[in-house]
């Protein structure tokens, strides 16, 4: 599969790479397959807040990035999935060590992860995923929500790591793509969030499904400020900013907890005297259950329409991660080649 049969040479695709900064290759390898992977024809990518900051350097990485997609299975060695769109889990373990078999493999120390670690992306007309990632769409949900499976799936996590339930205060601080889906997806489990954040207009579309909103500005400076702090019980960090982490210190309660979700190339420093002095727990969170979200966005308890602000076809794939890049900018989509 993927080009190499009968001994011809290897086909040539459309695909952009970052090799550091962004370079649309039309000539690009097909994906190498293996015999347990299914050779996967793109449908709809989006641009994930990740993928631009491989492109600043973060993880040195090189290669093709993108790993938030619809796509159609081309080839399988299993002839069921062949024709099926899909999404998948973007972790492909080694299917052997205790993580892999007892758990998700998110944490196999043998993991590719695609578009992010050893493993060609999806901005490319094709790319390869172990079969066992994959989870079927049904004919119900479109191409254009079931894109936000992967982002939502990382939202929904945070319900994996901590008890939210039994939190009577929970904010979500950050008004971007993530923090979105991560107040829509927690709200939708029955957990009364209040997403923070800096934009009346972001804000607007937690609010407008009925999620508890707060400008940053009209809360108290914090726990380590003169008036009594926000208090919140638990606070998932989603700014995607170096400086997040600091001020969800300063919102949560004292032996409260925090929920990190951010990664940059260039963190800040910072100050974790806090986190002793007030007992609170710190909770890094990442990727999660793709078939929950998929669950999710098919019952329609999530409808995600309103971030997608841009559309790129590949063939401006570069331009797609320009258009990302600027301030305020929300969920920008990519498409297979026009005329392919």
């Amino acid at each position: 599969m993927g080009g190499e049969a009968s001994g011809l040479a290897p086909l040539r695709m459309l695909a952009l790479r970052l090799d550091p900064s962004p370079t649309l290759l039309r000539d690009a390898e097909e994906p190498r397959v293996a015999r347990d992977e299914a050779l996967l024809g793109l449908r709809l990518a989006g641009v994930c807040d990740t993928d631009l900051q491989l492109a600043r350097g973060y993880m040195d990485f090189r290669g093709i990035p993108g790993h938030e997609f619809v796509a159609e299975v081309l080839e399988c060695a299993d002839s069921a999935w062949v024709g099926k769109r899909v999404v998948g889990d973007i972790n492909a373990g080694c299917g052997e060590c205790e993580d892999c078999r007892q758990r998700d493999a998110h944490h196999c120390e043998r993991r590719s992860v695609l578009g992010i670690l050893a493993r060609p992306g999806c901005f490319a007309e094709r790319f390869a995923l172990p079969v066992r990632n994959l989870v079927a769409l049904p004919a119900e949900l479109p191409d254009e929500r079931a894109v936000f499976a992967e982002p939502l799936a990382a939202g929904l996590h945070v319900l994996d790591e901590v008890r939210a339930a039994g939190a009577e205060r929970v904010a979500v601080l950050g008004d971007g793509k993530l923090g979105l889906l991560t107040a829509l997806a927690l709200a939708a489990r029955g957990v009364a969030v209040t997403l923070v954040g800096r934009h009346e207009s972001k804000l607007a579309i937690a609010a407008e499904r009925g999620v508890a909103t707060c400008l940053e500005t009209e809360l108290g400076p914090g726990l380590d400020g003169e008036s009594a702090p926000s208090g919140f019980d638990l606070v998932v960090e989603a700014t995607g900013n170096p400086r997040g982490l600091e001020r969800a210190l300063a919102l949560v309660r004292p032996r409260g907890t925090v929920v990190l979700k951010t990664t940059v190339a260039d963190p800040a420093g910072l100050d974790l005297a806090p986190v002793v002095v007030h007992e609170l727990r710190l909770v890094g969170s990442r990727c999660g259950d793709i078939a929950a979200a998929v669950e999710l966005l098919a019952s329609g308890a999530v409808d995600p329409a309103l971030l997608v602000q841009a559309r790129f076809p590949l063939e401006r794939a570069d331009e797609a991660l320009e258009r990302a890049a600027q301030r305020g900018t929300l969920k920008v989509l990519v498409e297979p080649p026009t005329g392919g």
